[in-house]
């Protein structure tokens, strides 16, 4: 009988909702000698996935997913990419598996925090007897290392920012609200929602224009995981457009968990950094070991 080491692997399904995180993790994926399927949100992916094999299912059909994944022979899942709505309950098309599950489903879609969603995602995808890995398992490469990224480096004054920050984050996370938290000389001036990083950063941008933040100091982003979020989804992440809109914003720089944050098109967001005069860099929970 063969050991768990010498069984065979089935094919890897990527679900894909909005942005590029999905298609670095099929290159990975492809690198590694997989020939992942992408299973596209309808409405929500945002990229053809030129030479990928792709399914389309709409938001909330667990059992088109099942369909999808079992007649290809999927055993493993990555959830990856933004999903900007719940899906309606008239939307839930449940397997008989997850038949008994359904009021518990939509109580969760109803008051749950985005962790909660997800692990009740989760939950469901593997009651089909498949496992969810993280997008960090299968593209490590995109992980956020400790210090910094480019050619600038936080300052003393940084870095009073970014303890304040990364509280704030902390707390904010353990309410299962959101990730990120921008300081502004010692004073928390916004907090993520479900509107996303990108959109707090325009909001810090407008109150600066208003003179509702002081135009002297500068500032920062700080993004990490929630204390009780399952690392196989949603880790906080961070590209291109989140040091423009930092830049927008007036920020000096941004914060991100090493270990547990990912760094997508890191050379393209380096290079921004670095024409902007932002730094980036990965911190420890225990920011004394930053540098």
């Amino acid at each position: 009988m063969a050991s768990d080491s010498q069984k065979p692997k089935g094919r890897l399904a990527i679900i894909a909702g909005s942005g590029m995180l999905p298609l670095h993790v099929a290159g990975a994926a492809r690198l590694a000698g997989e020939d992942p399927l992408i299973i596209s949100i309808r409405n929500e992916s945002d990229i053809d996935f030129e030479g990928f094999e792709r399914a389309l299912i709409g938001v909330g059909d667990m059992k088109g997913l099942d369909a999808a994944m079992r007649s290809r022979g999927v055993d493993r899942v990555v959830l990856s990419g933004a999903i900007s709505r719940r899906p309606e309950w008239r939307e839930i098309t449940p397997t008989w598996k997850h038949l008994l599950k359904v009021p518990r489903v939509i109580r969760t879609l109803l008051s749950g925090g985005d962790d909660t969603v997800l692990q009740m995602v989760i939950g469901l995808i593997e009651t089909d007897g498949r496992h969810v890995i993280g997008a960090h398992e299968i593209a490590p490469d995109l992980l956020a290392q400790t210090g910094p990224f480019g050619q600038h480096a936080p300052g003393e004054d940084d870095m009073k920012d970014i303890e304040k920050a990364a509280s704030a984050a902390m707390a904010l996370g353990a309410l299962d609200v959101g990730q990120g938290a921008v300081c502004v000389g010692g004073r928390v001036v916004a907090l993520e929602g479900v509107e996303g990083t990108d959109r707090m950063l325009e909001r810090v941008a407008a109150l600066r224009a208003e003179g509702r933040i002081s135009a002297r100091r500068r500032g920062v982003l700080v993004k990490l995981c929630k204390p009780q979020q399952d690392v196989r989804a949603d880790l906080p992440s961070i590209g291109v457009s989140t040091v423009d809109n930092a830049r927008k914003a007036g920020l000096a720089g941004i914060a991100v968990e090493a270990g547990r944050a990912l760094v997508l098109d890191r050379q393209a967001m380096i290079a921004a950094a670095d024409a902007s005069g932002l730094f980036v860099c990965g911190i420890d929970r225990g920011i004394e070991h930053f540098l």
